[in-house]
Formats: C-alpha cells, structure tokens, sequence
C-alpha cells in the first residue's frame, strides 16, 4: 500500500491494521495485543465499524495464536459493554449458560434447571440463541419454546419473573440482551471454528441480583476451568461453578466420576471430584439418550451422527424435560437431580451433595419444580 493510501485510511481502518499485523503474523511472530487493544477492536467489530473481512481475521488470528488473558478479557468487557443490563431486586441471582451451539448426541435436561433451582428457592435463569455454529445443534431456545416457554423476554421483563417467589426462572435471549453481539451469527457461522466470542458470550450479565450474582456454566477441554474463572472473577462474578459436562455442558455424566471447578467471594478456584454414586444417581448411561426414532439416527462407534434435525432434538428433550418435572424416573430426572445438587451446594444451601439431592428430588417429586415451570 502507497503512502497516499495510508493517509487515506480512516481512525477504524488504522485501528484494525495495526492490531492485525501484530496477532496475525503466524505462529512464530504472531504478539498479543493489551486489553484494551483487545477490547477495542471487539467494540469496532460490535458496532459495526470494521470490515467484516477483517473482523473475521481478527477473531481467527485471536484463537490460532490462542488468545492472552488480556485479549479474552479485553473482548469480554466489551460484550458487557454493549449488553443490556438489569438488576433484579433479589439479593442473589444464579446465571447459567451452556454452549450457545447446542446438543447433537444427546437431549439436553439443563434448559429445565432453573425452574427446579427456582422450587429450591434459588432465582436462576438461562441464555442463549435459537441456532448458532459450528454444531447448529437443539438450543436451549428450541427447547424451551417446543414446552411452550416464552424465548422473547427482556432483561426488564426476566427480572421481574426472578423477583416473583411462584416463578423465580426464565430463559433469555441473545437477540434481546445483545443484539449486537447477536449480528455477529453469519459471521461466525461463516469462520467456522469457535472465536473468543464463544468463550465470553456466556458471561454477558443480562440480569444480576442486589448483593450477588453467581455463575455456571460448563467446559469440555482442561484449560478451561482457569479462563472461566479467570473471567467470571473480572466480571464481578461473587462465586462460579464450572462442571466439566457431556457436550460441554452444565451437567456431568451420570454413569462415572467427574470433576468440577468452583469459587467463592471471588478467591480462587478449587477442583472438586465428584460421584454421582453418592448422589444416589446409579446411571448406565452418561447422559440423556436421543430416541433411536429420530429421523437421521444412526448409531456410530465413537457416538451418534450429527444429521438429526436439530428440532426433532428439541421437541424430545422438551417432552423428556417435563415427564422429569412430573416425577418420573430416568436420566432427565437424574440430570436434574445432579446438577440442581451441585449447584444448592455450591451455594451453601445445603452442607453436603448428598443433603442437596434430597431437596432437589424432593422439588420435583412433590410437584414443585414443575409449577415454577409452568408458571414461567
């Protein structure tokens, strides 16, 4: 490029190329940008401002150098940014989010989490998207609307469903509490493999509670637990729960021993083994299984093959979700019972797993947890 067209380029263009030839120079010359490099090029991405080819370079270039902690945390503060936030007038607000891409092998039990969490006494909710990449998988969203839940709250309208003692649950979505962030779907449906966005978005904040908000979520890969908490400790998070989950999500196998990370008062995090033997939760399977009945299943050696219709998922995990809440007996109910159990535990609400098994069966056996659903 001539000097001339130097000068020509714009405060957003100068912006970009200076942060994109330093992350993006390769393996062996590639530097990290500071946090507030980070997250400025991530606000000029939100707002629409950068080129969106060189948006999509600046989120790749990100993840194959692997991202600093102030670049992650630089892109999570402006995410916060540009979310829209609510306080709830609860002193304690649980937020939960499994990975935005959703479930292809197996039917997800965590979008009817925060209704048992909510019979317990704990104001929970949920967020996420109807479909997102690079798994396209059955969403929370899709989920909940295939119960006949409303997918279109507001933070203000979310907060009021978790000030109100007979709900005290919601789902919200990406749509309504970050729109911006939301515009980014064909983006990241057009890179492919997960950016930094995958990470952060699930500590967005939408609602928060007077005194505390506390978060869970889940992770796959081992380094996770360290960025997580790493991100919910500069978020402001009071304390985290971070469950190494099938499919990355919020709830461990029910047929062997996992672990989990967690944190309170913003100190560091601790790892924790847990058995769901002790829980009473004696499982042959790791978690929900999809109906072999489901159009494009095949059963495969290393698990199941992805063409299933992801709203054919949905539309079963929604039936499976609320026979659970109904008191019946299988691993929906026994998904519920672990990870209510970890999470009333992990809020001091009951002194060991095993105590707070008990209440959250006894939550969905007397019929409680599912009148918070359907009040919801």
């Amino acid at each position: 490029m001539s000097d001339m067209s130097l000068e020509k380029l714009t405060e957003t263009e100068t912006a970009m190329r200076s942060y994109l030839q330093r992350i993006a120079t390769g393996p062996e010359l590639s530097k990290d940008i500071s946090l507030q490099e980070a997250r400025h090029g991530m606000q000029l991405i939100l707002d629409g401002r950068a080129d969106s080819v060189q948006a999509g370079v600046f989120l790749i270039a990100l993840r194959m150098k692997r991202e600093s902690d102030d670049e992650v945390r630089g892109i999570l503060e402006a995410i916060r940014e540009a979310t829209i936030r609510v306080e709830a007038a609860v002193d304690h607000v649980l937020e939960m989010a499994d990975p935005y891409d959703g479930f292809n092998r197996t039917l997800p039990a965590s979008p009817f989490l925060p209704a048992v969490l909510a019979a317990c006494g704990v104001p929970s909710f949920c967020h996420g998207v109807q479909s997102m990449g690079p798994k396209f998988g059955a969403t929370h969203h899709q989920v909940l609307r295939a119960a006949g839940v409303a997918v279109d709250l507001t933070p203000k309208d979310l907060a009021s469903r978790l000030e109100d003692p007979a709900i005290g649950w919601g789902y919200i979505d990406q749509s309504r509490f970050c729109p911006k962030l939301y515009n980014l779907s064909e983006l990241r449906r057009l890179i492919v493999k997960r950016p930094a966005i995958t990470t952060t978005e699930v500590l967005a904040g939408p609602v928060t509670g007077r005194k505390a908000t506390h978060l869970m979520t889940g992770f796959v890969h081992k380094p996770y637990p360290r960025v997580y908490a790493l991100l919910a400790r500069h978020a402001g998070y009071e304390s985290a729960l971070l469950v190494r989950g099938t499919e990355g999500g919020i709830i461990p196998s029910l047929r062997q021993s996992g672990k989990i990370w967690h944190y309170h008062q913003q100190g560091e995090e601790k790892e924790v083994d847990i058995e769901p033997a002790a829980l009473g939760i004696r499982q042959q399977l790791r978690a929900v299984p999809l109906p072999d009945h489901l159009p494009g299943y095949r059963k495969k050696t290393d698990g199941v093959a992805t063409g299933i219709d992801p709203a054919a998922i949905a539309a079963e995990a929604a039936h499976a979700g609320i026979e659970a809440l109904e008191g019946k007996a299988g691993a929906s109910f026994d998904s519920l019972v672990y990870s209510a159990a970890l999470c009333l535990w992990h809020l001091g609400k009951h002194p060991s797993l095993s105590d707070a098994a008990s209440a959250a069966r006894q939550a969905l056996e007397s019929g409680q947890a599912l009148k918070h659903f359907k009040r919801g």
